[in-house]
Order: structure tokens, then C-alpha cells, then sequence
């Protein structure tokens, strides 16, 4: 199997695709109010997708954490020490949520964290000084 990309299951389409591709740059494939939007990253796919819709598609009901949520991350990588810095600014300039603050990790890394309007975690980051 080869990974195509990964996706997440949204409540607020509009409000989601705006964030991505206008908050942090993913470029986008579909009308903003489809059932399922693609969006793409550096190559790599990104797939947003309604989440009445996805409960309807498998007859299923799934259960979603409210607010900012650790269920899993997307990670962003900038060039330098001072891209982290800039790029966090930035993005919570533009409406992301400040989770983390710029910070320099002892395993060299300098990172921050997000979250997007549904409360999904991003990273920014870079272990270039």
C-alpha cells in the first residue's frame, strides 16, 4: 500500500477550508461546501471530509472530542529557528488558537503548536537554528 494522504473529519466545512487554505496555504480542489474538499500540502493530499456525511456513507455513528483536542497532530516544517517565530505569528494573527509558544525542545527542535477552529493540533517547527 502507498499512502495517498490523510484526512479529517469536519463539522464546519466553510469555516475549515478557509483556515487551511488561508490561514496555512493548502491549496484546494473543491468547492468549499462539497461533502469531501481536497486540499494539498507540498504534495501530499489532504482531505476534509463532512462529518454527517461520513456517518451517513457508513450507516455509523462516531463520536468527536470538543474544543482543542490531542487526538493526533499535522506537522509543518519552516526553514529556521526564526521561521518558527515568524510563522506563529503569523498563522494566530490570522485566527489560528496559540496553543504553544515558539519553544526550543533539548532534542534541538524549535516548535510551536495551533489549533485550528475545530481544535485540531498543528505543529510548526524546525531543527534548524
Amino acid at each position: 500500500m502507498k499512502l495517498d494522504g490523510f484526512g479529517i473529519f469536519v463539522k464546519d466545512m466553510p469555516t475549515m477550508v478557509r483556515f487551511y487554505r488561508d490561514v496555512l496555504g493548502f491549496g484546494i480542489r473543491e468547492d468549499e461546501n462539497a461533502s469531501n474538499v481536497y486540499l494539498e500540502k507540498d504534495g501530499t493530499l489532504f482531505l476534509l471530509f463532512r462529518r454527517r456525511d461520513f456517518g451517513k456513507m457508513t450507516n455509523r455513528t462516531f463520536g468527536y472530542a470538543p474544543g482543542v483536542n490531542g487526538h493526533y497532530e499535522i506537522a509543518l516544517s519552516v526553514s529556521d529557528y526564526a521561521a518558527v517565530d515568524a510563522a506563529f505569528r503569523e498563522v494566530v494573527a490570522k485566527g489560528a488558537e496559540p496553543v504553544m509558544e515558539p519553544t526550543t525542545e533539548p532534542w534541538g527542535q524549535r516548535t510551536c503548536y495551533v489549533a485550528d477552529p475545530e481544535g485540531n493540533l498543528i505543529e510548526i517547527g524546525s531543527f534548524n537554528a
